[in-house]
């Protein structure tokens, strides 16, 4: 039997992450890039970029969320779920990145993005201020936590093509950051988002752990 992972605040016992130090009003004009947050449905990819994003702004740094589903409620609500359309889906959300990248902003995108080389597209698209990082969780614990209920609709023949069940993922073989959040807490696996960003993308004073840890109970 599977435990339940640590990743999600409801499943492991912490609250949302909460940041330490002061909000920095100053102003910053740091060079922009992309965090292209990629893994199963219920890695953690949003929960981390909401996160990421959060501690970013308190810091002074513009930050947006790319998130994959909120995009193909509204621009992508033309798509389907085929390979083609899957592609043009990454397709999209890697040119809106690539402009928020472009005015200076450290855009997070969380999206699934299952293949390989529908990644290298994005990658092409951004160009040099591209970072893949790997939301890692085995499909069992992502099933286990499955948030929305939507692996139970897939094993019901519900959902078509659904990742991790009747669509394959190709993790990456080379992503500039894996994070295991099947096994790491949500307060460790932001740091160490927080810690790489800022390495990427802010300043060399900003790369110390911002997260603590609070028990809810």
């Amino acid at each position: 039997m599977t435990a339940e992972p640590p990743m999600n605040a409801d499943h492991c016992g912490f609250a949302a992450p909460v940041s330490s130090l002061p909000v920095d009003a100053c102003d910053r004009s740091d060079a922009g890039g992309v965090l292209w947050l990629t893994g199963l449905p219920g890695a953690g990819k949003s929960t981390l970029a909401d996160a990421l994003a959060d501690l970013l702004r308190r810091r002074g740094l513009q930050a947006k969320v790319l998130d994959g589903d909120r995009l193909r409620a509204g621009l992508n609500r033309d798509l389907g779920f085929s390979e083609r359309d899957r592609f043009e889906n990454v397709r999209r959300i890697a040119e809106v990145a690539s402009l928020f990248a472009d005015a200076g902003f450290i855009a997070i995108v969380a999206a699934i993005s299952p293949r390989a080389a529908m990644r290298d597209d994005a990658r092409r698209i951004v160009g040099a201020g591209f970072r893949e990082v790997h939301v890692a969780a085995s499909l069992e614990v992502c099933e286990a936590r499955d948030p929305k209920g939507l692996y139970r609709k897939a094993r019901r023949g519900e959902l078509r093509e659904f990742t991790g069940v009747s669509s394959p993922y190709e993790a990456p073989r080379a992503a500039d950051l894996v994070l295991e959040t099947g096994s790491r807490s949500l307060a460790d696996c932001v740091n160490a988002l927080l810690d790489f960003a800022l390495r990427q993308f802010g300043r060399v004073g900003d790369s110390q752990p911002v997260v603590r840890e609070t028990e809810t109970g």
